[in-house]
């Protein structure tokens, strides 16, 4: 798939990775859909890429009615459909047994929504329509790309929430690959390390500088923008499917 040919929606796309994508895919002549759910930031956003570019669209990933909806208006905006680039998601930071009692399993369940259902939702979403563009090389008919994290592997202690949301993208990547190859669409997983993000920007200073010593090399936080590099990359290279390639500095995270 060549970039000036990306007819893509992108969630969490006002902000962090998933604007960098965005960025990156405009830049290179593609068009994208912004799937979030802050108003202000996705009018900066689209002001910054061009209203023939981009569009916002407020969409609760987790909300299947809604997702479905927006896709679908998305490929009208777009003018076609073939790419998917799953990038929102939340922490869902808490102990399983805190100081004031165990997690609450509403918050557990806020996670997995967010994470791995949101990220099931649009990809389904976008697979249907997908599944009916004219062939390219090799059969290809689209790419959806989802959003994991070294945590689905090297889960902290009060990540399990988090871990667990996504494991599970990590989880679906292969057998949704398998099943969605009949049609020519690919599926990938990116595992991001610790990436430069507007969370770690309100750090304090000793706190990114213990994060970066602990990433071998390059001894510095990840930047959005090799995040969207790689995932152009995913898009481009017919033959990658099916995979979670983590992208991390050859960290591993310690139990806290």
């Amino acid at each position: 798939m060549q970039l000036d040919n990306v007819r893509a929606v992108v969630t969490g796309g006002v902000s962090g990775l998933g604007f960098a994508v965005a960025q990156h895919l405009v830049k290179h002549g593609g068009k994208v859909a912004l799937f979030d759910v802050n108003d202000d930031k996705g009018a900066v956003a689209v002001a910054e890429l061009g209203a023939d570019n981009a569009r916002y669209f407020k969409t609760d990933v987790s909300d299947e009615a809604s997702v479905a909806a927006n896709v679908a208006e998305a490929k009208a905006f777009l003018g076609g459909l073939n790419a998917a680039i799953n990038c929102a998601g939340i922490l869902g930071a808490g102990r399983v047994l805190g100081r004031d009692g165990s997690m609450k399993l509403s918050q557990f369940q806020t996670t997995v929504m967010v994470n791995l259902v949101g990220s099931f939702n649009v990809a389904k979403a976008a697979a249907e329509l997908m599944q009916h563009n004219d062939a390219g090389v090799d059969g290809e008919r689209g790419v959806i790309v989802n959003t994991a994290s070294v945590a689905a592997f090297e889960g902290q202690v009060g990540q399990a929430a988090y871990s667990a949301s996504k494991g599970g993208v990590v989880g679906m990547t292969l057998p949704m690959a398998r099943e969605l190859a009949r049609f020519g669409i690919r599926v990938m997983t990116v595992a991001p390390g610790i990436f430069w993000t507007p969370m770690v920007d309100g750090m304090p200073d000793d706190v990114q500088k213990s994060l970066s010593a602990s990433i071998p090399f390059p001894s510095r936080l990840g930047q959005p923008a090799e995040f969207a590099d790689l995932v152009a990359y995913i898009l481009g290279n017919t033959y990658l499917n099916g995979e979670t390639i983590r992208l991390d500095g050859a960290t591993r995270l310690a139990p806290k």
